[in-house]
Parts: structure tokens; C-alpha cells; sequence
């Protein structure tokens, strides 16, 4: 059911606040107009007061949750690890949205509502009753976003291969210490990793396109970037017919979506850093037998591919304007 609130401070939870998109979600819920903190949990650094959003706060032990005060739980936690406490937490009664990939299409036979408001109206309309949402990947969010409209239309061409490459800043692989992740190996270097379309996120997003009703494969391959964070990805999308203009298509299609630019310019990091926007631009590829699109999608990954699209969601089930405490 949908909570309304004649108070001004909807208390909010955050399990596994002392990674990265749980330090982002505490700085984003710092400055909410709405929301207030209620508790962050970080087991290994309970008790440590840390300054986030410019406001002090003290992680507690997640078995020390005052779950029952919150009226949404952010669950930041890794993937595997997520779904015992989701339950938990819907059992002292707050609504949750869950960061992780454990209740995400594709991952399991039972997914939760998947939280992605700019693919429809019908998609809106479930988050906002939900009880559980599954905050999209980082990678997918700025894949399918690229891909939903064209998909959605039947403008992809039946059993065709869509080549996404993708780079994201080092913050994507989470803070725990790795030798591979140190400045020292990363700084003038440029990698790709999980090859042979074998990603966890493969599953989301080929899941998520039939769902579009789209017969097509999809071959993913990320890219480590010696930055700290965003996502630039470019999509080679073979077509049924041309597009006349392809930028015009997808301002059509995001027309009037807050967190959606498209732009006769490339899109870059410096773009979209600290920002829940998803920038695309597209062209079609000159010197190719068929019709093809190359659409350049780039983000945020720890805003619009984390913990601001995870405010964005619990924004909509609380009732509140979408775009609260968020940057446009």
C-alpha cells in the first residue's frame, strides 16, 4: 500500500552504509527535504562516527537495527548477502529497497518490483505500491535506458546482437581492500574484465529485453577506468529500419523524464559526475551493410546507478515528488 506522511521527517534506514553507495545514500538522505536517518549499520565499523552529507553519523551493528522505527530500509549490503535481511526487515514492517542484485530479473525465479521509473507509467505505478523494489544495477541502468525505447518500439532487429562496451570508475567494485584496485595498479591503465559475457549483470539485462518482447542477444563487456566513479557505455545496436534522427527519437521518448538528458553532443563523465542523470547521445554508423545505431550512454554509478536512484524509488513509495533531494 502506498504510505502518506503529514510529518515532515520520514524516518529512513540504511544497512551497509559504510561502502560506497552507502556513504552516497547517507549524504543524499542528509540533505533530503523529507527524510531523516533513522540508523546506518556497518558491522565492521560499528561505532565509528564518520562526517557524511555534512552531517555527523555513528555506525551501529546491523543486528542492533531499530528496524520497526524506520518506514523505509535501504539494504546496501553485497549481493548474496542481501535478501535474509530484506526479509527480516519486511517482518518488523518497513518497506525496503534493496540495492543488491539477489531480487533483480534474472537472478531469481521470484523478482521484485524492479526499480526503473523512466520505463513507464505501468513501472511507476509498481514502485510506488511495492513493498520490495530491486534497485537496478549500475551497468544496467545505464545499458537498458539506452536500449528501452528502441526495444520497446520494435525498432531492433529481430534476432540480432547488441555489442555493449562499458567503462566504470573504480568505485564500482566496492571499498573492500584489493591489490588490483590499488592507485598504484590502476593510475595510467585501461582493462576490461569479466569477459566471455559472463558479468553478474548479463542476466539482469537480457532478462529485463525480453521482457521488452525483443529477440536479440546481447554481448557486455565492462571496463575498469582509472577514475573514481561514473559510467560511460557505447551500444552498437543493429536496427529494422533507419532513424532518420536519432537524437529526436530520444527526446520523444524521455520527453519530460527529470533524471534523462539526450544531446547532439557526445556525452561525458564531467557531464553527469555527482548528478542522477543518464545522458545519451546517439548516432547512426555510417559504412555498414545494415542499419545500426551507436547510442553513448554515461552516468553516475553510485548516483543514478546506486544510491540516487534508490532515493528516487523510495521518493515514489513514500509519495513524494521524484525528484526530491535529488541533483538534476
Amino acid at each position: 500500500m502506498i504510505m502518506h506522511y503529514s510529518v515532515n521527517n520520514i524516518p529512513v534506514g540504511v544497512l551497509g552504509a559504510s561502502g560506497y553507495a552507502g556513504r552516497e545514500l547517507c549524504a543524499i538522505i542528509a540533505r533530503h527535504p523529507r527524510f531523516s536517518l533513522a540508523f546506518a549499520t556497518a558491522n565492521e565499523q560499528r561505532g565509528q562516527r564518520v562526517r557524511l552529507g555534512g552531517r555527523d553519523v555513528t555506525f551501529i551493528a546491523s543486528d542492533d537495527a531499530p528496524l520497526a522505527d524506520a518506514a523505509i530500509v535501504f539494504a546496501a549490503l553485497p549481493h548474496g548477502a542481501s535478501l535474509p535481511w530484506v526479509e527480516r526487515t519486511r517482518a518488523a514492517g518497513p518497506r525496503v529497497v534493496d540495492l543488491s542484485s539477489d531480487l533483480r530479473p534474472g537472478n531469481t525465479a521470484t523478482p521484485a518490483v524492479y526499480g526503473m521509473p523512466e520505463l513507464g507509467a505501468a513501472t511507476r505505478a509498481a514502485i510506488r505500491t511495492a513493498d520490495v523494489v530491486a534497485n537496478p544495477g549500475c551497468y544496467p541502468t545505464s545499458i537498458l535506458l539506452a536500449l528501452a525505447p528502441l526495444a520497446a518500439r520494435g525498432l531492433v532487429r529481430a534476432g540480432a546482437t547488441i555489442v555493449a562496451n562499458a567503462a566504470s570508475g573504480v568505485s564500482g567494485a566496492g571499498n573492500a581492500p584489493k591489490r588490483e584496485l590499488l592507485f598504484a595498479e590502476v593510475a595510467d591503465d585501461y582493462r576490461a574484465y569479466g569477459v566471455g559475457n559472463t558479468h553478474r549483470h548479463v542476466n539482469e539485462m537480457t532478462a529485463t529485453l525480453a521482457g521488452f518482447g525483443a529477440d536479440v542477444d546481447l554481448v557486455f563487456t565492462p571496463h575498469l577506468l582509472p577514475v573514481a566513479r561514473g559510467i560511460l557505455a557505447t551500444l552498437t545496436v543493429p536496427l529494422a529500419e533507419p532513424l532518420a534522427d536519432p537524437v529526436a527519437f530520444f527526446r520523444e521518448a524521455y520527453a519530460g523524464e527529470a533524471f534523462l538528458e539526450v544531446d547532439d553532443a557526445q556525452p561525458t563523465l564531467r557531464d553527469v559526475v555527482r548528478r542522477n542523470v543518464v545522458r545519451l547521445g546517439a548516432t547512426m554508423l555510417a559504412g555498414t551493410r545494415a542499419p545500426m545505431l551507436l547510442v553513448t550512454s554515461a552516468m553516475d554509478n553510485l548516483v543514478k546507478g546506486a544510491a540516487g536512484q534508490a532515493v528516487q524509488n523510495a521518493n515514489l513509495m513514500c509519495g513524494l515528488d521524484e525528484t526530491a533531494g535529488l541533483l538534476a
